[in-house]
């Protein structure tokens, strides 16, 4: 396999990836000479001589590492969905020298001074609209990234940087081998009573897969949830519950020393910069402004969510008779939905074939927002579940492309995500296309039968695809103000949006049918449907903004106290969220990806999932007012939001479309917690 220049397919950014030609050996040549370009790029910037003008300066600057940032997306999302032993040590090899000369940009003085230079240029001054944002946002950033330290400051402020990215990456890899790690073969049948049929057939496929006879059971997403659902048997529960509650907090895959190093380098990096701390340092560039806004948002919420807490996990007890473990809540939660409402969701899985989901859903973005979406056969891909898909505009112009892996492997981490392959940017002469991607671990093809989902499962896909929309319908002549590169706590509404087209009658007769007669949904399963939304809602949106506060509780104030358990400190925060009495082992934080797998991530901007939803319930009750199919709300939602990327302030944005500031009485209207 030949790796140089000109064969190396990391290295010729293509909008037909060839997936099929990149191997491990590739990496680090690719990474090597992209950095050298980026380099060169960064150098010669820094050292032109003529009057600094957008066109020589910022324009420049905004592609400086785009051959460097495709060629390690690519090989971050591989190692996300097909990691191999080769392929996680080339990617650790070649992220610390990559993740020093990102941090080296706003510290390059070179650099600094040709954009303060071009900043006090009268054509600066004069600058319209997007441009203008961008050149303010690059100041900014190169401020809040430690381009007024002195040398030393900086020589720091890189380290940290590098040793944030190695852990961080660790951090994932633990998560995703402990939850590997863990397997649980049932051998006797009689052991499975309470499962659906589906789960049942899951677990024996599962065991096939491995050699094994009898049924097998895992932490990933479908496995660990139907048993904590519906399994009867409450032993078998517990060991899976205590499995899934403590992965990576011992052995091999330990993340809590690793845990509490990051934590300390993002406090460190945040002083260092002029911030109180980490949460203030992450916050400043979002809708929230500061940690203190967003905590207080939290705060609000949960106020007005604990009476109804309370009363839930009263009724819940009650209905038990009994005090209720961890690993009892979600099966007795779904005995008591049953019994109140004669909802089972399970029987909601034959409406839900995944095929039909995603053309269901592909007519909903037609009909609201104007696009064509097609499948492109032929491409190459890295698994063969994988779907590639053209995104066109009503004239037939292309706008981009993606790819949709849906179900779980050993060798996929778990969860549900959007990337960004390729990020477009709008020209003069049209719209260079996006290529984006969208994954998840839902439950996947059993028996011969189709993949068919649960409805929670139906909400992730329209969940990722509203990411994806975000992606692929951005017209933004800046790259980096372009799709979803926006204020964490925004960036969640496109996608959150898409969760509501699920619930109504009118969009689920588009995809909600039956996998072998086709008929649609019925219409008193529906009404069951409807009717069991709002149950435990406060218990679901408490463990949300539980998430928030043991988050801030890490990233706001001074640092760990020596000697300090983060993780008993954030079981006792989660604790006041919990409907039960958590054990002394409970140890989620050490597996808790979102906010340390990645150097920011969700870090201190877990606030965000819910801060976006009130954006979104009131966003959406535009729809309900006008109908949910109605073209011109629909137009207007891409025009105002799905199309502008960050090219102006989140909350201009939100306004353009409603005309008005967010009201949040449309969440707790949603939820069924108004009163």
């Amino acid at each position: 396999m030949s790796t140089a220049g000109a064969d190396n397919p990391l290295l010729r950014m293509e909008f037909r990836i060839p997936f099929d030609r990149i191997g491990a050996a590739h990496v680090e040549p690719a990474v090597r000479e992209a950095l050298v370009e980026a380099r060169r790029r960064r150098d010669g910037l820094a050292a032109a001589t003529s009057g600094r003008t957008f066109a020589n300066t910022l324009e420049p600057l905004d592609a400086l590492t785009d051959r460097l940032d495709y060629a390690l997306g690519l090989v971050k999302h591989l190692e996300g969905v097909k990691t191999s032993p080769e392929l996680r040590a080339a990617y650790n090899a070649v992220q610390p020298a990559a993740t020093e000369f990102y941090s080296s940009l706003p510290l390059d003085a070179g650099l600094w001074a040709a954009i303060r230079e071009y900043a006090g240029s009268p054509e600066a001054a004069a600058l319209p609209g997007v441009r203008k944002r961008y050149l303010s946002r690059t100041v900014d950033s190169f401020r809040r990234h430690g381009a007024e330290l002195d040398p030393p400051g900086k020589a720091r402020l890189a380290a940290i940087e590098v040793e944030l990215g190695q852990l961080t990456t660790r951090f994932g890899e633990n998560v995703l081998d402990a939850t590997n790690a863990f397997e649980l073969v049932v051998a006797d049948e009689s052991k499975l009573a309470g499962l659906p049929p589906s789960a049942v057939a899951a677990a024996r496929q599962s065991a096939a897969g491995k050699g094994l006879s009898g049924w097998r059971f895992t932490l990933q997403a479908p496995s660990y949830t139907a048993v904590m659902t519906y399994l009867d048997d409450a032993d078998i529960r517990e060991r899976i519950w205590r499995a899934h509650a403590t992965r990576s907090s011992s052995g091999s895959f330990d993340n809590r020393q690793i845990l509490r190093r990051i934590v300390e380098l993002r406090l460190e990096k945040a002083t260092l910069v002029g911030y109180r701390d980490f949460a203030d340092f992450a916050t400043a560039d979002r809708m929230a402004k500061t940690g203190e806004r967003a905590r207080t948002f939290l705060e609000e919420l949960r106020a007005r969510t604990e009476p109804h807490f309370q009363r839930e996990n009263r009724e819940l007890e009650d209905f038990r008779g009994a005090p209720l473990k961890p690993w009892d809540v979600a099966y007795w939660a779904e005995r008591l939905r049953k019994s109140l409402y004669d909802f089972d969701e399970e029987a909601l899985r034959p409406y839900f074939p995944l095929d039909l989901v995603v053309e269901g859903m592909f007519e909903i973005a037609r009909r609201l927002f104007g696009v064509r979406i097609t499948e492109d056969c032929g491409v190459p891909v890295w698994h063969p579940q994988v779907r590639c898909y053209s995104v066109r505009d009503e004239d037939g112009a292309l706008l981009g492309s993606f790819y949709a892996d849906w179900h779980p492997r050993e060798d996929k981490r778990g969860g549900a995500w959007m990337d960004a392959l390729v990020t477009g940017v709008q020209r003069p002469t049209g719209l260079e296309p996006h290529v984006g991607v969208i994954c998840g671990n839902l439950t996947p093809p059993v028996d011969g039968k189709p993949a068919l989902l649960t409805h929670r499962e139906v909400e992730t896909v329209f969940h990722e695809f509203g990411h994806l929309l975000h992606h692929c319908l951005s017209r933004v002549e800046i790259r980096g103000l372009s799709g979803a590169n926006v204020a964490w706590d925004f960036v969640e509404l496109p996608s959150q949006i898409m969760e509501n087209w699920c619930w109504e009658r009118e969009a689920l007769d588009l995809f909600a049918r039956h996998y072998q007669t086709r008929e649609p949904l019925p219409e008193e399963l529906y009404r069951k449907m409807k009717r069991a939304r709002t149950f435990r809602s406060a218990n679901a949106q408490m463990r949300q903004i539980g998430f928030g506060f043991v988050d801030f509780g890490l990233h706001s104030g001074g640092p760990p106290a020596a000697g300090a358990d983060l993780v008993a400190e954030s079981r006792r925060v989660m604790q006041a969220f919990f409907p039960v009495e958590l054990p002394a082992e409970h140890s989620m934080i050490t597996a808790f990806t979102h906010l340390f797998a990645d150097p920011v991530g969700y870090a201190a901007g877990y606030y965000s999932y819910k801060w976006a939803e009130v954006l979104d319930a009131d966003a959406f009750s535009k729809f309900k007012a006008r109908g949910v199919f109605d073209p011109e709300t629909g137009r207007r939602f891409r025009d105002t939001i799905l199309s502008q990327g960050d090219s102006a302030d989140p909350a201009d944005l939100f306004r353009a479309f409603m005309g008005r500031d967010p009201d949040p009485g449309a969440l707790m209207q949603r939820l069924g917690l108004a009163g």
